[in-house]
This record gives C-alpha cells, structure tokens and sequence, in this order.
C-alpha cells in the first residue's frame, strides 16, 4: 500500500484500524483496560480494530514518538492483520505523523483527529457545525505544509532557488493558507454573533431563575438525567458525544413533602473527555460558558466505571481551567471598569455537588461509602425514572440539596402580610412549611419555616410585607438575588 501523500479525509468508518500508544511515567490512562477508552472512541468513528500496540517509555521519541523498532513491529502488525490505519492515543505533530505514515505506509490519526471526525459526525445545529469546523481549521492550519511534502522540492528549470523558483508545494502552501484564514475569520464572524446573541439570552435567563448545569464526563447518563428531570428532549444514547449542544428547559423542584413551586433552569452541556483537543475546547468554550455562570454545577459521574475517578479527575481539572479562564477576563474586566470609573462584579466559580450516578449497578454499596469519604456531599442516584417518573435513587436528596442552595437552608419566621397579597401568601404556603396562622384585621400572620433567600425575594417584590422577632432583618437589608451560598 502506497503512502498517502494528501490527507483530505481523516474519516476511518468501515476501516480495518490498530491502535497505537506509547505509556509515559506520568500519564492519564486507565491501567485496567488502557485502550478502552481509544477503542470506544474508534468504535463510534466506525473504524474496525483489528489489534493493539504499546509500548513504555521514559519520554516519546522526538521524530516518530514511539521508538523505531517499535514502529516496524507496528508496520508487521498492520500487514499481519490487514489494517489501513493507525490510530495513537496522543496528540502527534505533523512531522510524526509524516514520518510513522512512511515507514508504516498506512494512514495515521492522533486522537485529537479521531476526536474531530467524531464531533464532526455528531454536530446537528448550525452552532455545532460552525464551532466543529473552526476546530478542524485550527487543527489543520499548521499542519497543512506535511500535506504537501511530495511537491515541495520541484523548483525552476535549472534547480537554481530564487524569485519565481518555488516549487507547486509551496504556491500551494500559500494558497491553502490564505483559504484556511480567510474561511475561519468568516466562520468566527458568524459564530461570534450567533453566541452573543445566546449569550444575551443566557444572562437574561440567569438575572430571573436560579440555573443548574449539569457537566460530566461524556457517556456518564447527563441527557438521561435531564430528560428525567425536566420535559426533556436532549438526545440520550449510550456513546460517547452524543450530543454537541446545550440544551435548558424548567425544573420543577418538587420535593417528597408535596411541596411545589420552586423553579429552577437546568441546562444539559457537551461532554468532557481525556485529552480533549484545545482546539476543540476553545470552539465550545461559549457553550460551556452556561457551566462556568450557573449558580450551582451538578457534576454527573457513572460510579460503576472502572475508571470513575480519573474521568471525575478530568472533568474536575477542565472545569478548574474554565474557571480560570473566567477569572482572567474578569481581571480585564476589573481593570476596565476601574479605568472608566464603573462597577464591576468580581467572579466567584459556582458550588459542585457531585452525583454518583448509575449507583444501581454497583455490586458493593461500600464503594458509595468510599467515594463519599473522598468526597464529602457526594449523592448516589439513578438517572432512570420509576412509574412515578421520579429518579430510582436519589430523587428527594437531589430535589432538597438544590432548593436548599436556592432558598437557603429552612430557618423559622413570623411574616405578616396582607390578605391582598395572595400571591405571596400562596408562595410562602407552596415553598414552605406553615407552623401557625393568625388573622389581624386585613392583614395575616405566619409562623413559616422557610428558606432566608425567599424571603428576601418576597421582601423585594412584595413592599407591604412584614418580618417579626429578633431573627427579622431591618427593613433596609440587600434582597434576594438568584446566586447560592458559597
């Protein structure tokens, strides 16, 4: 099989494929089933794995990252086996990639291409679309004088360099770039307005509701979850990126005491995974934004994965890089807004609660137990529903735990309001518990154990209501604004 001298398609489906890796002292893998996850990956890209290859190094080989006489063994296993492709489980650089595709004379991917064409394929919304083929621009963009390597020593008659002795390679080269530029400064135009535009959306949203994200490792039961939340309608499927977009709808906080009228927006995001291309990472750095300015993050974890702590590790690590990120627009932001003598609100990254979800297919319960010592709050619970629609395990704790943070952990009061205001009566006897009533002339008396933020919500939006004894508030205090406890 002749090596490839263009590389127009990274798509492998239907390929016969090996999979490749080289072990380094400090990396990030699952040792119980190192391919596993690269083989899943594989797997939903439609190639064929056909065989597996690794080796161990102190540091990767400059020129080809694995050694050469493992890249020869690499060649007589992919004609043993049949296979026309070769998939690493790192990121390469295009002179890697040159090199092992010459010896090997197969096509090589790294995961950050594998991870593209599966984006690629999963991307429905016009969003989606714009934000995977900037990815693939960013990707390629540097890489595009490899692909033209077999032209770039055809010269001018005579050989001699010089002014109009560039061999096609490199007039190509120039060509591909100014295309590449100019193709991703329209598609970043029209993503940029399409996101200011949700963005807009979003921070209305946020002023007026009390917004939950739900972020995870991909495949770890997120859209199952919010379908069983909310009206639902986010696509679940048991692969990895099965969906690209974030999708919110209303959840209805109805607790085991009957108790209604606590809404909050929950917003299902794209998922993390191992190693995942900055590239990528950038492109839907605007949809993870619904994450990093929720008021609370629900982590969504599948327990019975083997290797449940290092995905936890991973969507801890990504989300920490978020928040940095976050803080350091604020930090110009702050600097602006000094400049200009205006208010500036520093940023402070939402509380993580972290869900142990698929808690049901655990064969010992005691691993529950582990994980909450490791991580104090840390709630099992079952994304799939019963015939009451509500959560197998971990309804009622999960439905509390978030009207706590947004209501503020249950104190008691005397409120007295008038009978006039039947709205904000109705909203303290739905959202909370009514120990006593007395009626005084036109006006109510309530002995309510209730959330302190609703109360200053009510205080607010209703003038005329009262707050008696010595835990009241004075008259003057700030009001209730959507955000929890830290």
């Amino acid at each position: 099989m002749p090596a490839p001298t263009e590389r127009q398609s990274i798509k492998v489906a239907a390929e016969r494929t090996v999979l490749a890796a080289v072990r380094l002292p400090d990396d990030r893998y699952d040792r119980d089933a190192p391919f596993g996850e690269l083989r899943e990956l594989a797997a939903q890209a439609g190639a064929v794995i056909v065989g597996e290859l690794e080796q161990r190094l102190d540091r990767p080989v400059s020129g080809t990252y694995m050694g050469s006489g493992k890249v020869e063994e690499l060649k007589g296993l992919c004609e043993m086996v049949d296979a026309g492709t070769i998939i690493f489980d790192h990121e390469l650089s295009p002179k890697q990639i040159a090199a092992i595709e010459r010896t090997t004379e197969r096509k090589v991917l790294d995961r950050s291409e594998l991870i593209l064409d599966i984006f690629a394929s999963r991307a429905t919304t016009h969003e989606a679309k714009l934000q995977v083929e900037i990815a693939q621009l960013e990707y390629t963009y540097p890489r595009l004088r490899a692909m033209w390597d077999h032209l770039e020593r055809i010269v001018g008659s005579g050989g001699i360099g010089g002014v109009g002795t560039r061999g096609p390679g490199e007039q190509q080269l120039e060509i591909d770039r100014r295309l590449v530029q100019r193709r991703k400064k329209q598609l970043t135009d029209e993503l940029g307005k399409i996101q200011a535009r949700r963005r807009r959306q979003v921070q209305g949203r946020n002023a007026e509701h009390f917004a939950v994200g739900l972020v995870g490792y991909t495949n770890a039961g997120k859209s199952t979850l919010f379908n069983s939340l909310t009206a639902g309608g986010a696509y679940a499927d048991d692969r990895v990126f099965a969906t690209l977009m974030t999708r919110t709808r209303e959840w209805d906080l109805k607790s085991g005491e009957g108790q209604g009228g606590v809404i909050a927006m929950l917003s299902d995001t794209v998922g993390f995974v191992r190693d995942l291309p900055h590239h990528l990472v950038a492109s839907f750095r605007a949809t993870l934004e619904e994450a990093t300015h929720a008021d609370l993050l629900l982590v969504v974890l599948d327990v019975s994965d083997p290797a449940a702590e290092l995905h936890y590790e991973t969507v801890r690590s990504t989300l920490d890089d978020l928040f940095e990120e976050v803080r350091q627009a604020e930090r110009k932001a702050r600097e602006a807004a000094e400049r200009n003598g205006g208010a500036w609100q520093p940023y402070e990254p939402p509380p993580v609660v972290l869900l142990l979800n698929k808690a049901d297919l655990l064969r010992d319960q005691q691993e529950i137990l582990l994980w909450q010592t490791r991580h104090p709050g840390a709630m099992p619970v079952c994304s799939l529903t019963d015939q009451d629609g509500r959560l197998r395990i971990g309804h009622d704790e999960l439905v509390s735990r978030v009207r706590r943070e947004i209501e503020g952990e249950p104190r008691r009061f005397e409120v007295s309001l008038p009978l006039r205001d039947a709205k904000a009566v109705h909203t303290i006897e739905s959202r909370g518990v009514v120990l006593g009533r007395d009626y005084e002339g036109d006006r109510v008396r309530l002995t309510v154990e209730i959330g302190p933020r609703l109360i200053d919500q009510l205080r607010m939006t209703t003038p005329s209501i009262r707050l008696i004894g010595e835990d009241a508030p004075p008259d003057d205090a700030p009001g209730w604004k959507p955000t929890p406890a830290s």
